[in-house]
Parts: C-alpha cells; sequence; structure tokens
C-alpha cells in the first residue's frame, strides 16, 4: 500500500497564512503584485496588518435637512433638475431634494450619457462631502452615486468602510476585495493569525485577541465608535500597539543583552588628578553632579561598553 502524497495549493488554507503569496488571492496578477510590494505588502499577512488611516460612514442615509459642511454622508433624494452651467467652467449641475432638504450635485468632468442618467425624478443615492455652496446652499462635488429604481431598496454597508494607504494605479476597491480575501482566508485558518502574547498579558491588560482585533479593524460593526476609532483609542488598535510597542521594547533589550557582551576596556579614575581638577573650578560641584560623575566612573571602569545618556537642563553642568 502506498501512501499519497498531499499537495497543498497558494491558496489552501491549511498552508500557514503567514506563507500565502499574493498570488493566492483572485485578481493578483504581476502588475497589481508589483504594486503591493511598493507599500510593503509582500504575502497574504502583510494585507491583515496594513491597517485603514481612516474610515467612513455609509451604514445609514442622512437627511438632507440636517446636513452640515465638512460632514461625509450617505443622501437619497429625487433629482429635481439637472443642467449644464456654461460659466469659467463647463460643469454639470444636479439639484436633488429628499423632503427635508435639498443638495446640489456639482460635476467638472461629465458626459452626455451621464446626464441623461439623470434626468428628472430620477432617485439616486449618494455619497460624498459635504461642501457649502453659493447663497448658503451646501453641495457635493463628484459624489459617488447610484440611480435607483423607484421599487429598488438598495441595501447599506453593513460596516463601516475602510480607507486604506495605497499608492498610484491601486484603488481603494481593489483594496478592500483584497482585504476582504485575506481575511476570508484568516477565518479559515485553525486559530487564525498566530497569538504572540502569552494569555497572561492578554488577561491582565484585558486585551483583544490578534484575529479577533483584526477583524474589527479592517470592518468595524456599526456599533463601533467612529470617535475613537478616527482618534487611535479603540481597543482593537491599543491591542495592536500594545504588541507593537512590547515588540519594540523586547528589542532594545536584546541589542543591549548582545552589547554587554562585548569587551570593553576598564578605566580606572586617578582620584589624586581629579582633586586637583575640581580644587581649581571657581565653584563647588553640585550634589547631582557628584553622584553623576561617580556613576559616569563606576561604569567606565566596567569590562562591558557603557551605554548612558547625560540629560540635564541648561546650564546643570554636563560639559563638566
Amino acid at each position: 500500500m502506498t501512501a499519497k502524497m498531499s499537495r497543498q495549493t497558494p491558496g489552501d488554507p491549511a498552508q500557514q497564512i503567514e506563507q500565502l503569496p499574493l498570488t493566492a488571492l483572485r485578481g493578483v496578477g504581476p502588475k497589481i503584485q508589483e504594486k503591493l510590494h511598493k507599500i510593503g505588502i509582500h504575502h497574504v499577512q502583510d494585507l491583515l496588518f496594513h491597517l485603514p488611516i481612516r474610515y467612513q460612514d455609509r451604514t445609514r442615509i442622512q437627511a438632507m435637512g440636517s446636513l452640515r459642511a465638512g460632514e461625509q454622508v450617505v443622501v437619497e433624494g429625487k433629482v429635481d433638475l439637472t443642467e449644464i452651467s456654461f460659466g469659467r467652467k463647463r460643469m454639470l449641475l444636479c439639484h436633488i431634494s429628499d423632503g427635508t432638504g435639498s443638495l446640489l450635485l456639482r460635476f467638472f468632468h461629465f458626459s452626455q450619457a451621464q446626464k441623461q442618467g439623470l434626468a428628472r425624478d430620477s432617485r439616486i443615492r449618494c455619497f460624498g462631502e459635504v461642501r457649502s455652496g453659493v447663497k448658503r446652499t451646501l453641495e457635493m462635488i463628484h459624489p459617488e452615486y447610484e440611480r435607483l429604481t423607484n421599487e429598488q431598496v438598495a441595501p447599506l454597508e453593513e460596516t463601516l468602510t475602510p480607507i486604506y494607504p495605497t499608492t498610484e494605479g491601486l484603488h481603494q476597491l481593489k483594496m478592500r476585495d483584497l482585504a476582504q480575501q485575506a481575511l476570508h482566508l484568516m477565518n479559515q485558518q485553525r486559530g487564525g493569525v498566530g497569538e504572540c502574547l502569552p494569555d497572561e498579558i492578554l488577561d491582565q491588560f484585558h486585551l483583544a485577541d490578534i484575529t479577533d482585533a483584526l477583524r474589527t479593524l479592517h470592518y468595524p460593526p456599526t456599533e463601533v465608535s467612529l470617535a475613537e476609532l478616527q482618534t487611535g483609542k479603540h481597543p482593537a488598535q491599543q491591542r495592536l500597539a500594545f504588541e507593537e510597542l512590547l515588540a519594540h521594547y523586547l528589542s532594545l533589550r536584546q541589542l543591549r543583552q548582545q552589547t554587554r557582551q562585548q569587551l570593553a576596556v576598564d578605566i580606572q579614575a586617578n582620584a589624586q588628578r581629579w582633586d586637583t581638577f575640581t580644587s581649581a573650578l571657581p565653584f563647588e560641584l553640585t550634589n547631582a553632579q557628584h553622584r553623576v560623575i561617580g556613576e559616569i566612573q563606576q561604569d567606565l571602569s566596567q569590562t562591558i561598553p557603557m551605554m548612558r545618556l547625560l540629560q540635564g537642563d541648561v546650564g546643570s553642568g554636563k560639559t563638566l
């Protein structure tokens, strides 16, 4: 009886996610792979730790009568008028309303087909940033929009929409698609992403599991505070920050330990010369200067390198 060898395909969830190449993801060819490399993404797991820089709330429709300049919102309404303005710049202006207020959509680049698609009495849903217009009106410039049929109830987003750091030629829609695929592969993994922190640390500091934290940060559910996310204070963000700072601290400890394995010449202080030097000074040394100089002399007398930072205010005696 002969045993059959099992072969793992690039997308096989049995393969560890940190080993999965980007080509395991649907739609990643040489060009996309090259663009991802530019922003430091070389494996599927790198996508999981390529976190959004901000979020958009597309989970609810906001009434036009409650809009304020500076908000990024989803609105839905009826087209009242679409016209071409022939001022200094040729523009397509679309006036919409929802019974509570109105909004002007302004397009600098448009086609005749787009104008016809925004015909009077059409229903559309838009997302964009609200800006102040002329005569105290509110407007959106080049919003994202979709036409709705009179019977259609289009579903809204179920989570906050992530905005990722990206590069030229790599659209947000593509980044979201790749992140979703990476999360799907992570969910297929037994235990998800490998946990670096021991259970006692997670319990002591009330930290989230790394897999749960990544799920939350890529697609936060609607109950998550957008304000916390925008300021970096959400527990999922704090979880990753804790791990990063701990890794940095341990790396410095390891570097210090390695340095202390090196040999250095021990330099013994000459008490007579030191007394001669200090007696010639036109002032008395302070207690702090005596203490620090003693510590430095102690360090110099060792056979390992001194690692000391001398810090003090202006005029505190650092030069001495």
